[in-house]
C-alpha cells in the first residue's frame, strides 16, 4: 500500500539546509557575524578559529533574535523558537553556549535567564563545562544542578535569602529534569519568571522519556505571577496572545525555546506538545539531489531521514549467541582493535561481559554503567581517552549523546531495537570530522529485522562481513575456561 505522508507543517516541510561535511564547510570564527569580540578571543584561547557549519547558521540566529537586547525580541516581535537537527558531534554545545553568553553579558541583576536541561548527569556536566569556559571573567554565574550534590546545597547556589527577600545566584542553570522539577517546587525564591531562554538538549528523547511533565512545568514556572513582594508587576510576562493597548506599554521578556537533537522527531504531534512558537528548524538531515548526466535531476534517498557522520564506515557480522563472546574477543586479541566502545542492552550484560573479558584477560577493559560513581566514571574515560583503557562495555542511558574523544570502534554486543538507538551508538566515533568503524553483531534471526530498520532510514552502506567459524576456534578453550572461572565467582 502507498505510504500516507504525515502532513508536515511548513516550517518542519521547509528547514534551513545545513551543510553536512564538516571538514569541506569550516567557516572562521571572524566570518561570522556579531560575535562579541570578547568571546572571540575566548575561542581563540581554546584553540578553535572556525565554526562547524551547524555553529555557523545557528549562532547568528541565536544573537539576530535578541538583537535589541534580551528584553525584547527583533523589531519588538517576539523571537520565533528554533529547532537544531544534526549529527552526533557537530558542535551543538557551541551552538547555544557562545550567543546566550553573548546576549547576557550586559546584563545587570542577576536572575536566571538561560536554562538548559539535558537528560543525563555526564550532558549536563559536559554542557556546563563550556559555559564555565565561556563565562570565565564575565560575572555570569553558572549553576549545574544534577542531583550529584545534597538538595540543601544545590539550594544554597541558587538563591539566597536577603533582608529584602530572595535574590537568584544564577544567570544561568544547567540541570537534569528531575532534580530541576524539585526545585520548581521546593525550593522557596527559585524564581523562572525572567528566563529568557530554554534550552533542550537531545530534544526527541526527553519528549519521550515522560519529561513533558518537567517541560510543562518549567513553562508554567516562567510564565507565574510573582506576588511575594508585589516587586516588578511591571515585567509581568503574558502568555503571548493579541496585543492589546494594555499589554503593549509592558515590555515582556520574550521565553524562547531552542531545541537540539540528533535524531529531531518529524512527528507532528510531539512536537505540538512543546507549544513551539512560529519555530525555525535547521537541519543537515536531508537528502541530495542527484544531477543526472543530461541535466536531469532524479530524487534519490528521499528517506535518509537521519545523517551520520561522514567518516563513519559500518559493518555487520551474522553470528549466534554463543559466538558473541568469541567474535568480542577476536576482535580485541587477533585483530588488535583499540579504543572500542562497546554497547549492550542493559546494566546486567555490561557487567557480565566485562566480567568474562576481564577473565579471559589480555584485554584492558572497563565498563562504564550507572553502577559506577559520576567520579568514577570520569576517570574511566579519561583513561579510556589516554588510551589506558582498550575496551569500553557501556549501555545507552550511559554513553548518550557523551562526547568520548578519539574512539576508534563502536561495536553493537547487542543489536540495537531501535533506529534512534543504532544513530546515537554508533555516532560515538567518526566525530568531528575523525574516521571510525562501527561493527553490529548480528543474531540470524534478528538479521532480516536489523537491515529493515536501516534501510527504512536510508542507511544502505552497512556491509556485511561475516567472520569464519575457524578464525574463532583458537580462542575456544581459554574462554571455556574464564566462564568456569566466572560461574565460581558468580556463586
Amino acid at each position: 500500500p502507498p505510504q500516507v505522508q504525515p502532513f508536515l507543517p511548513q516550517w518542519l516541510a521547509q528547514p534551513k539546509l545545513v551543510q553536512k561535511s564538516i571538514k569541506d564547510n569550516l567557516v572562521p570564527i571572524r566570518d561570522v557575524p556579531g560575535i562579541h569580540p570578547r568571546l572571540l578571543k575566548k575561542l581563540q584561547m581554546n584553540g578553535i578559529e572556525s565554526f562547524f557549519p551547524v555553529q555557523a547558521e545557528v549562532i547568528p540566529a541565536v544573537l539576530r533574535s535578541a538583537s535589541n537586547g534580551y528584553l525584547m525580541g527583533q523589531g519588538g516581535y517576539r523571537p520565533k523558537d528554533i529547532c537544531v537537527s544534526a549529527p552526533t558531534g557537530s558542535g551543538k554545545t557551541l551552538s547555544f553556549v557562545i550567543p546566550i553568553v553573548q546576549v547576557l553579558l550586559d546584563r545587570v541583576v542577576c536572575q536566571v535567564r538561560a536554562l538548559v536541561v539535558l537528560p543525563t548527569k555526564e550532558l549536563a556536566q559536559q554542557v556546563s563545562k563550556v559555559f564555565n569556559i565561556y563565562t570565565d571573567g564575565t560575572g555570569l554565574k553558572v549553576v549545574l544542578i544534577t542531583g550529584q550534590k545534597a538538595f540543601a546545597k544545590e539550594q544554597e547556589m541558587l538563591v539566597q535569602k536577603k533582608v529584602t527577600g530572595y535574590c537568584s545566584l544564577a544567570d544561568i542553570i544547567v540541570a537534569t529534569p528531575g532534580r530541576l522539577t524539585d526545585h520548581i517546587n521546593q525550593t522557596p525564591g527559585f524564581s523562572l519568571t525572567q528566563l529568557r531562554f530554554l534550552i533542550i538538549d537531545e530534544a526527541d528523547r526527553m519528549i519521550d522519556d515522560m519529561h513533558q511533565n518537567c517541560l510543562n512545568q518549567i513553562v508554567k514556572a516562567a510564565f507565574q505571577v510573582e506576588n511575594d513582594s508585589g516587586s516588578n508587576v511591571l515585567f509581568q510576562r503574558m502568555k503571548p496572545g493579541p496585543i492589546t493597548a494594555a499589554s503593549s506599554c509592558y515590555p515582556q521578556i520574550p521565553l524562547q525555546k531552542l531545541l537540539f537533537s540528533a535524531t529531531l522527531t518529524q512527528d507532528p504531534e510531539k512536537l505540538q506538545q512543546l507549544d513551539l512558537f512560529q519555530p525555525r528548524l535547521f537541519t543537515s538531515v536531508y537528502s541530495e539531489k542527484k544531477t543526472l548526466g543530461d541535466g536531469a535531476e532524479t530524487e534519490q534517498d528521499t528517506n535518509k531521514k537521519y545523517t551520520l557522520p561522514e567518516g563513519l564506515s559500518q559493518c555487520y557480522v551474522p553470528c549466534d549467541l554463543n559466538s558473541k563472546p568469541l567474535l568480542l574477543l577476536h576482535f580485541m586479541l587477533k585483530m588488535k582493535f583499540t579504543r572500542v566502545l562497546c554497547f549492550t542492552n542493559s546494566r546486567e550484560a555490561s557487567h557480565r561481559l566485562f566480567l568474562l573479558v576481564q577473565a579471559f584477560g589480555g584485554v584492558t577493559v572497563a565498563e562504564f554503567s550507572s553502577r559506577l560513581t559520576p567520579n568514577e566514571r570520569q576517570r574511566t574515560m579519561k583513561e579510556f581517552e589516554q588510551g589506558k583503557i582498550q575496551l569500553l562495555i557501556s549501555t545507552d542511558a550511559t554513553a548518550r549523546g557523551i562526547d568520548i574523544k578519539r574512539v576508534n570502534y563502536v561495536i553493537n554486543y547487542d543489536a540495537p531495537q531501535f533506529i534512534r538507538t543504532y544513530i546515537h551508538r554508533v555516532g560515538r566515533t567518526a566525530r568531528a570530522g575523525e574516521v571510525g568503524v562501527a561493527f553490529s553483531l548480528v543474531l540470524r534471526i534478528q538479521e532480516r529485522r536489523f537491515l529493515r530498520m536501516l534501510n527504512d532510514a536510508g542507511i544502505q552502506d552497512v556491509k556485511k562481513q561475516p567472520v569464519k567459524g575457524n578464525s574463532l576456534k583458537p580462542l575456544v578453550q581459554r574462554y571455556e575456561e574464564a566462564l568456569c572461572k566466572l560461574e565460581k565467582t558468580v556463586k
